[in-house]
């Protein structure tokens, strides 16, 4: 059984554990690929507002060189289903795009400072939109592996760092195959 899977029973507190403890990456590791997330740690009825399951991706964009992704809103067809991303116009929907960056200067909540750092605030979201308060710190569950990865989303607001208890596993799934900027 992977490793992300045996987390989505896991307590808050080893989820939190795995985050601390967890790998770095190199972020060329992750570029040009989809993932396959998996929500952990909300309570269900928050789940049932949001998603369960979604996808993040990873793509270099050839003319900043930055890494950059996007939320993929999938059909919540169970934990183990395939993904079927949520169209409108015959395009994924995506939300909350984000840069992936070096943890070094940004702050965050102890400890958080192993992997990267998906910055919501650097994507092309709305002006007003909250996520752009959100970072969501990135590490590999298995040493010089980026094939399952574990994240958590926390709150940068004028400096001050406010964990939630949005945690995620990720595992690498296929090429990214559309990108929104094209």
């Amino acid at each position: 059984m992977s490793i992300a899977r045996e987390l989505r029973t896991a307590s808050r507190a080893e989820l939190r554990r795995r985050i601390v403890t967890g790998h770095p990456l190199d972020p060329a590791a992750l570029e040009g690929w989809a993932y396959r997330g998996t929500s952990l740690g909300l309570p269900s009825f928050v789940e049932r507002l949001s998603w369960k399951i979604f996808q993040k991706t990873f793509w270099r964009d050839p003319a900043s060189g930055r890494l950059l992704g996007w939320n993929v809103r999938l059909e919540q067809d169970g934990l183990d289903s395939p993904s079927r991303p949520k169209e409108r116009d015959g395009r994924p929907v995506t939300v909350w795009h984000y840069e992936v960056i070096e943890p070094k200067g940004v702050p965050a909540p102890r400890d958080f400072d192993r992997g990267l750092i998906i910055d919501y605030s650097k994507g092309q979201n709305p002006r007003f939109d909250t996520i752009r308060f959100s970072k969501d710190p990135l590490v590999a569950l298995s040493p010089g592996s980026a094939d399952e990865l574990i994240g958590v989303t926390y709150l940068s607001i004028a400096g001050l760092c406010i964990e939630t208890p949005t945690y995620f596993t990720l595992t690498r799934e296929h090429p990214v195959s559309f990108v929104p900027y094209t």
